[in-house]
C-alpha cells in the first residue's frame, strides 16, 4: 500500500476496474495499442477527467479488452519502450505541462501480464501534451478546448480544491492507516489523551480531515495528513519530494559540501528534531561567565524556528520537484520554499497575514507550533537585532522564496554596516506612517536609516 503497490493490491485494483460495466471517464482499457504520441494524449485527457469527476487517479489499463473488460494479457512492456533515443517515461514527462505523477505498473492477473499507468488528477491548471489540453467525453478523447462547459467547470474545480484536501494513498486498510501515520504525535501535539480503541483514533484523524473515508472501501490518507505525521514521507509518492533538506557546506560558497540530511518524517511530528538537528549544525560561542562556561549561538534560536516553520507552512505544495531547504554556511543561513511569496518581500513586517495553505495553517496553530497572526518576520527581525546581527534579506528568486540571516563577521564582507537596505523599505512605513512607539525597534531603524541616508524618513514624534 505504500509508493510501491503492492501486487496483490494491484491485482485487486485491475479487477475492480474490470468489474465497471463500461468504460468511464476515469479509466481507459487496451490491448496492446501502445503509440507513444495516443498515451501522452490519454494521460491529458485521463488526468482532467479525474479532476472533474473528483477522483484522486485515473488509469490506464493494457491487457484487457475493451468491449468485455475480460483479461487477455499484453505485449505492451513500458520499461522498454523508447522514443528515440528517449526512455517512453522521460519522454512522456517532458512534454507534459504541468508535469503531473503518474507510474506504470507491470503485474500478473490470472496468469496474464497486464499493465497499469495510474495517473494522479490535474490541479490548478488542466493538463497539457505537446501544448494541447485533452478531456475524456465518457469513452472518448476530445480536445477541451471544443467543450468550453467542462473547461469552466474544471477551472471552478480548480479554484476550489486546495492541495491538501488531495488524496496521498487511497484504499488504506484501517491497520495500514495506523502504521503509516504517527498518530500518537498527533495526540501528544493537542495534548489530548489516545482514545482507547482503534475506532476512535481513526474519528479523530478524520475530523481533522487528515483522512477521510474511501467509497471503495478503506480509508483515503490526504495530503495534508501525510504532510504533517507521515512516519515516512517517502511512503507517499505524490508528497516524497516534499522532505525538508539540510545541507551543510564549507565556507561561502555551494562547492563543497560537509553535510546533507533529508527529513524523514512528516511536518508537524518530525517539526522539533528538525529545528533541533539545524541548531546543532549552527555555529556558536563560549562565553565565560564568572567561574562557568556557557554556550550562546551564533544565531537566535527563535529566528531559525520562524524562519523555518514559515518555510513550511507557505510553501506552494504544487511546484513539483521541490520543497524546503535549509543552507548553512560559514558566514550565513538560508531557508528556501518553493512558490513566491503572496506578498512583497519588503512587506513582510507591516501586512497583515496571508496562507496559501489554510488548512495546514490551522493545524499547525493548534499544534503551537505557528500563530496565524503574522507575527513570525516581527520575531525574527526582534530577535537580529536583539543579538546585533546584520538585518536578515528576504528575496523572491523565480518560483521560490529565501530567508537569509547573516553572521555578525559577514556584515562587511555582504556590504552591511547595517540592517540590508531590502529590509529597510519594510520597517520604514510602520515607523513613518503608523509612528510606531515601539522602543525595542524604532531607535536602532532610526539611526541605521540617518546612517544609510534614507530619503523620506521622519523619525516618529
Amino acid at each position: 500500500m505504500t509508493s510501491a503497490r503492492p501486487a496483490d493490491y494491484l491485482v485487486s485494483l485491475v479487477r475492480e476496474l474490470c468489474a465497471l460495466p463500461r468504460e468511464t471517464e476515469w479509466v481507459e482499457f487496451k490491448v496492446n495499442d501502445a503509440e507513444p504520441r495516443a498515451i501522452g494524449e490519454c494521460l491529458s485527457a485521463l488526468a482532467n477527467a479525474a479532476a472533474l469527476v473528483g477522483k484522486a487517479f485515473a488509469y490506464l489499463v493494457w491487457g484487457v479488452g475493451d468491449e468485455d473488460h475480460a483479461v487477455v494479457g499484453t505485449t505492451f512492456d513500458p520499461g522498454a519502450a523508447r522514443v528515440g533515443n528517449e526512455e517512453l517515461e522521460s519522454w512522456l514527462l517532458r512534454l507534459l505541462e504541468p508535469r503531473i505523477d503518474f507510474r506504470f505498473f507491470t503485474v500478473t492477473v490470472d496468469g496474464r501480464p497486464v499493465v497499469l499507468l495510474e495517473i494522479a488528477r490535474a490541479a490548478r491548471h488542466p493538463v497539457r501534451f505537446s501544448g494541447q489540453e485533452f478531456i475524456r467525453v465518457g469513452s472518448y478523447k476530445k480536445k477541451l478546448k471544443d467543450f468550453p462547459e467542462k473547461e469552466r467547470a474544471l477551472w471552478r474545480i480548480f479554484d476550489q480544491a486546495p492541495f491538501e484536501d488531495g488524496v496521498a494513498l487511497e484504499r488504506a486498510p484501517a491497520d495500514e492507516v495506523l502504521r503509516l501515520l504517527d498518530y500518537p504525535a498527533y495526540f501528544d501535539l493537542l495534548e489530548r489523551p489516545l482514545p482507547a480503541n482503534r475506532d476512535g483514533i481513526l474519528a479523530a484523524l478524520a475530523d481533522d480531515r487528515l483522512i477521510r473515508p474511501c467509497d471503495a472501501g478503506g480509508w483515503n490518507i490526504t495530503n495534508l495528513g501525510a504532510t504533517l505525521f507521515a512516519k515516512r514521507l517517502d511512503a507517499f509518492h505524490t508528497i516524497r519530494r516534499k522532505a525538508v533538506r539540510v545541507i551543510q557546506y564549507r565556507g561561502t560558497g555551494r562547492t563543497e559540501t560537509l553535510r546533507e540530511q533529508e527529513g524523514a518524517r512528516g511536518y508537524a511530528c518530525g517539526f522539533e528534531g528538525l529545528i533541533g538537528y539545524i541548531n546543532g549544525l549552527l555555529p556558536a560561542n563560549e562565553v565565560i561567565e564568572q567561574a562557568l562556561r556557557r554556550t550562546v549561538p551564533m544565531f537566535p534560536e527563535l529566528a531559525v524556528r520562524e524562519l523555518v516553520a514559515n518555510a513550511l507552512i507557505h510553501q506552494d505544495f504544487f511546484v513539483s520537484g521541490a520543497g524546503p531547504m535549509v543552507e548553512i554556511f560559514d558566514d550565513r543561513i538560508e531557508v528556501t520554499n518553493p512558490g513566491e511569496p503572496l506578498v512583497d518581500t519588503q512587506r513582510f513586517v507591516d501586512t497583515p497575514p496571508r496562507s496559501r495553505n489554510e488548512a495546514l495553517a490551522s493545524l499547525m496553530r493548534r499544534f503551537r507550533i505557528c500563530e496565524e497572526r503574522g507575527s513570525g518576520i516581527d520575531k525574527v527581525v526582534f530577535q537580529v537585532e536583539l543579538f546585533q546581527l546584520p538585518a536578515p534579506l528576504f528575496e523572491s528568486p523565480e518560483g521560490f522564496t529565501r530567508a537569509i540571516l547573516f553572521r555578525p563577521q559577514a556584515a562587511d564582507r555582504h556590504g552591511q554596516g547595517g540592517p540590508h537596505p531590502g529590509l529597510l523599505p519594510a520597517r520604514l512605513p510602520a515607523l513613518r506612517d503608523a509612528h510606531t512607539d515601539d522602543e525595542r525597534v524604532a531607535p536602532r531603524t532610526i539611526r541605521d536609516c540617518r546612517k544609510e541616508r534614507i530619503d523620506g524618513f521622519t523619525a516618529p514624534q
